[in-house]
């Protein structure tokens, strides 16, 4: 009896492997319209990283410039402020370097030129970051797209053969629910990157304004 219930087991469990399919087999099944959705997924996880590594560089704090800089503004001594931003590697530094070239003039002029300089840096650590946003609308669209063909072609195979079984139709449609499956997580990769990004963005830019009016304060009091 024991023996017995060992080889069903065994050959419930063949049958069971046999008709689950292995992860690249079940993605093999999800159609062409993984190819363009492959794409996307390896050109979405490519901007990830290189714009989270570019804005890290962007924004890497100085506070050891960030203290000189005050201190010669403090000091009245706008020459080692500019030359101490000249010398400094970040989008920080460029900003307060025109600014500081603008002491003297009118402060609107001042803040014009941190405006100017901070949209400018702005706009770098943003470039490209825009097709994360198109990724995040493709993807789903185009997994939907798969799954309506698979269905299309489905009932048309239907129609051909006249025959309306529940296999046909479920074995049909859980292959092209993949290409609906992996867009959305295409789309959700894509769609948190994208505002991963620009959230790095907009603190940063936040802590920039802070700076700014400080940078104010200290040249009207001299």
């Amino acid at each position: 009896m024991i023996l017995q219930l060992g080889v069903q087991q065994q050959a419930i469990q063949g049958i069971h492997n046999a008709a689950s399919p292995d992860g690249i087999d079940l993605l093999l099944k999800g159609g062409w319209i993984l190819v363009p959705i492959a794409i996307i997924s390896l050109l979405t996880c490519y901007l990830i990283i290189v714009k989270f590594i570019e804005i890290r560089r962007y924004t890497k704090p100085e506070p050891n410039l960030v203290v000189a800089f005050h201190g010669y503004l403090k000091q009245g001594d706008v020459g080692q402020a500019v030359a101490t931003l000249k010398a400094g590697n970040s989008s920080y530094s460029r900003i307060f370097y025109h600014a500081t070239r603008s002491i003297g003039k009118p402060i609107k002029e001042v803040e014009s030129s941190i405006e100017t300089a901070a949209q400018i840096e702005m706009n770098k650590m943003s470039k490209d970051l825009h097709y994360l946003g198109l990724f995040a609308g493709i993807a789903p669209m185009l997994g939907f797209i798969g799954t309506i063909a698979g269905v299309i072609k489905i009932f048309y195979d239907i129609s051909l053969s006249d025959n309306i079984s529940i296999g046909i139709i479920s074995g049909g449609l859980y292959q092209k629910m993949i290409s609906s499956g992996l867009g959305l997580i295409v789309g959700v990769i894509a769609y948190s990157g994208y505002h991963m990004l620009s959230i790095m963005i907009d603190k940063y830019m936040n802590r920039v304004e802070e700076d700014a009016f400080e940078f104010i304060n200290i040249i009207e009091q001299n």
